[in-house]
């Protein structure tokens, strides 16, 4: 039974001050694995992030309703901007945690609001095979003429599919079937699929994050794969994007990554408020 906790809802990712996607963020408590899988559904959030500071090294666990997951970019930020409010100041630099790495986070006051960043690590990329595309494409509703080549499996903590699409109004109209993108995802182990428009000359750029493997069917705002495709695209010579998402449920959401020289995530974020003893 999960009683009296003091949950922060942070709003992750924002677009010029709006949208984001809420995460739950709180200190660590002693509680099981399958109470904190409960506490993304009652507090109404995708994701929970719990927060334990361990004198100079910050670790974070992030959850879903399905279970642990072994990083979450937004979770990150959301992290760290609740860490940068609780500190005061202009500024919180940390050292976190995750996924049994240690890496360097920074975030920024701006106004009430706070401009996060962070490493997540090095990025592992390869194509996909046949089978991979033979069973997860027509899962996302893709049809030939929608995909442009490009499509890669990329991992920073577990793998997911990049998939490029031709356009905006293209990646707006999928309409996946999750129970096969779940199925095919399951079979070859794929955290979701990552599907993007071309990118713009100055690197805009639009996504959906589809999940359903780890209970989200759709994500609001996805940094983890925003640096994977990042890390991807600074192979094509594009060194800096921002990636759009969270249209297609009514939260717009902007995650913006660099790779010069190394992979950098991150979104402005803000403390949208607490919700105070959580029960069930």
């Amino acid at each position: 039974m999960i009683s009296r906790l003091s949950v922060s809802i942070v709003r992750a990712c924002l677009r010029e001050g709006v949208g984001g996607s809420p995460t739950a963020v709180l200190d660590a408590v002693p509680l099981s694995d399958d109470e904190r899988c409960l506490v993304p559904v009652l507090a109404g959030t995708s994701h929970a992030v719990f927060v334990s500071v361990r004198g100079a090294e910050v670790s974070l666990r992030f959850f879903t309703a399905e279970g642990e997951l072994p990083a979450c970019g937004h979770g990150t930020v959301a992290a760290l901007t609740f860490l940068a409010a609780h500190a005061g100041g202009s500024e919180y630099r940390g050292t976190l945690r995750a996924a049994g790495r240690s890496f360097a986070g920074r975030a920024v006051r701006e106004g009430a609001r706070f401009r996060a960043v962070f490493e997540p690590g090095p990025v592992e990329l390869r194509d996909p095979t046949p089978d991979e595309r033979a069973l997860v494409l027509p899962t996302l509703g893709v049809t030939p003429g929608t995909l442009v080549p490009g499509a890669r499996v990329a991992s920073v903590g577990r793998a997911r599919l990049l998939v490029p699409v031709a356009s905006r109004s293209e990646l707006a109209a999928l309409a996946p079937d999750f129970e096969g993108l779940r199925a095919a995802c399951d079979r070859f182990g794929l955290l979701g699929c990552y599907v993007y428009s071309v990118p713009t000359p100055v690197g805009r750029i639009a996504a959906r994050m589809f999940a359903p493997s780890i209970g989200v069917p759709e994500d609001i705002a996805n940094a983890n794969s925003t640096a994977c495709l990042a890390a991807d695209l600074a192979g094509r010579g594009v060194t800096e994007i921002a990636v759009d998402m969270g249209d297609s449920l009514g939260s717009p959401a902007t995650i913006t990554a660099s790779a010069r020289p190394v992979v950098r995530v991150g979104g402005v974020a803000e403390v949208a408020g607490a919700v105070r003893e959580l029960t069930g």
